[in-house]
């Protein structure tokens, strides 16, 4: 016979050990419930995600707790990874990932471009998808020993409870304790003992499993983040270069924004992306140019009277009583000194029109392999900026031959919305050339405005690689138009010198006319955002 509190004194340690006994994570990053959601939210709705995690995990255990811990370590502002003791042993693999990937350099940099943006965190697995495999298949004898530590884990928790249980046994003989029970206490000791013994054998092997493999995975690691922040950053370029804001972005469904990148890095005018960026950067800064009230590019100083260009050290001689006399005598006189400016009259107030020819020449490619198509596109895009940023209709007419027009209509009035953005950028016609009409159209539009809302003095741009001819009855209602409209004409020639020549249909045409030859220069037409 023995007695319980000699027995509870020899479980008692088993006991406490067993109350005392950490909760095991099986994620890595420490995340709360909204976190969860969001990450579901997210798997759910991307096709790619769901084919990583079904690759993957035919390969290897628990790899849709390492998918969540990559996107939570991406999508977090403050990240932050658990202890090693507080991770259960079979994913002290997924652990060691995601403390080597955290830790680079490269994430600080990935994580700038994916915090709190869903889409963008998302992008990251999809981006380090080939090195997590590899990682995995490097780490595959650590995970091997990790999930018999996990096991053997498991075996001395549940041997420490088993003491528990015939403790109690023990202790509901009451009294003396018969030594049937006593011994069962004993050999239960003597299981968690083992148990335990073979748990820290199985954790001590996955560490130097893990430890001897961390050199491997650090490296994949870095080149993981450095290649998925490449990736977020492309992607997000190549929004700015169409114009999608960040803001849009974030109102926009995973589903429909996933759709809008592949469509934006497999279109025709994908490769150049960059380009049309340029564009529009700079016809931003020719904008923030513009001197108000002035008719055009500021060159110098002259004389004359008009006192909404009369200089400031001319305006101080108004604040001395004794120089008034002399300032009224020179603008008498017309001897003021005054802003000189050079150019075209100030901005109109119609509809800003871009007629983009899109005949088979247009596809040539200049120094640089940029196409006269891709120049002509950049510079309607940056037209179509110009128009929202003043409040102007934008209307792009994109031509080749006579029968091949067709028309893209941008209101102020509502928002350019990006699928019709990308229609009118993507479509090309094909075929011949015809200067008439295009114009006619544009001419009926700007018509239609003056009709509508008694707006005059709109802006058509004809952007062109050709010459062709006009008959002299279209050209006497053109001019007719031109007269009661007001409008003005800007013509652009890509890459085709004799279209600009003197006695040329393109110059009889235009008010203004330029030569583009480098198809590498945005520049070439930086005057026409500064008087359109």
């Amino acid at each position: 016979m023995s007695s319980l509190d000699e027995l509870a004194q020899l479980g008692g340690t088993w006991l406490a050990r067993s109350a005392a006994a950490p909760r095991r994570h099986t994620g890595a990053v420490v995340a709360d419930r909204f976190d969860r959601v969001t990450w579901r939210d997210t798997y759910e709705q991307s096709a790619g995600l769901r084919e990583v995690a079904e690759e993957l995990s035919a390969r290897y255990a628990y790899v849709a707790d390492l998918l969540a811990d990559v996107f939570l370590a991406a999508y977090k502002v403050g990240p932050r990874v658990r202890e090693p003791e507080e991770m259960d042993p079979s994913r002290m693999v997924n652990h060691q990932v995601i403390t080597v990937l955290v830790e680079s350099r490269q994430f600080a940099e990935l994580h700038r471009e994916t915090a709190g943006d869903p889409y963008a965190a998302a992008m990251a697995v999809l981006a380090q998808a080939g090195a997590l495999r590899g990682m995995l298949e490097r780490l595959r004898g650590a995970q091997e020993r990790g999930e018999r530590a996990g096991e053997a884990q498991r075996d001395a928790e549940g041997a420490a409870g088993a003491v528990g249980e015939a403790l109690q046994q023990a202790a509901d003989e009451g009294g003396a304790v018969p030594d049937s029970a006593a011994d069962a206490v004993r050999r239960a000791i003597g299981a968690a003992e083992a148990a335990e013994a073979a748990a820290r054998q199985a954790a001590e092997g996955a560490a130097q499993a893990l430890a001897a493999a961390a050199p491997g995975i650090r490296a994949a690691a870095r080149n993981a983040a450095a290649k998925a922040a490449g990736a977020v950053r492309e992607e997000g370029a190549l929004m700015r270069a169409w114009g999608v804001g960040g803001g849009e972005l974030e109102r926009m469904p995973f589903d429909q924004r996933a759709r809008l990148a592949e469509r934006l890095r497999t279109g025709r005018l994908a490769r150049w992306a960059e380009l049309i960026g340029r564009f529009r950067q700079m016809a931003a800064g020719e904008r923030a140019r513009k001197v108000e009230n002035a008719s055009g590019e500021l060159v110098g100083v002259t004389l004359g009277d008009d006192l909404s260009r009369v200089i400031p050290s001319e305006l101080a001689n108004l604040g001395l009583p004794e120089l008034r006399a002399v300032f009224a005598a020179r603008y008498a006189a017309g001897e003021l000194m005054l802003y000189d400016s050079e150019g075209e009259q100030a901005t109109g107030q119609g509809a800003i029109v871009a007629c983009v020819d899109t005949s088979h020449s247009m596809y040539e490619a200049g120094p640089g392999g940029v196409t006269r198509e891709a120049w002509a596109k950049g510079c309607a895009l940056a037209l179509l900026d110009q128009a929202r940023a003043t409040g102007r209709d934008f209307v792009g007419i994109l031509f080749s031959a006579a029968d091949k027009v067709r028309v893209f209509r941008f209101p102020a009035g509502q928002p350019a919305g990006v699928d019709g953005v990308l229609d009118f950028a993507e479509t090309f016609l094909g075929g011949g050339t015809s200067y008439q009409a295009p114009l006619s159209v544009a001419r009926e539009v700007l018509e239609e405005e003056f009709n509508d809302a008694a707006r005059r003095r709109g802006d058509i741009v004809m952007i062109t690689d050709d010459e062709c001819g006009v008959t002299e009855e279209w050209m006497r209602g053109w001019n007719d138009a031109k007269r009661v409209l007001g409008f003005r004409v800007f013509g652009v020639a890509v890459g085709a010198v004799r279209a600009v020549e003197a006695g040329s249909v393109l110059e009889a045409l235009c008010d203004n006319l330029r030569v583009v030859e480098d198809l590498g220069d945005v520049h070439a037409a930086a005057d026409l955002f500064r008087v359109i």
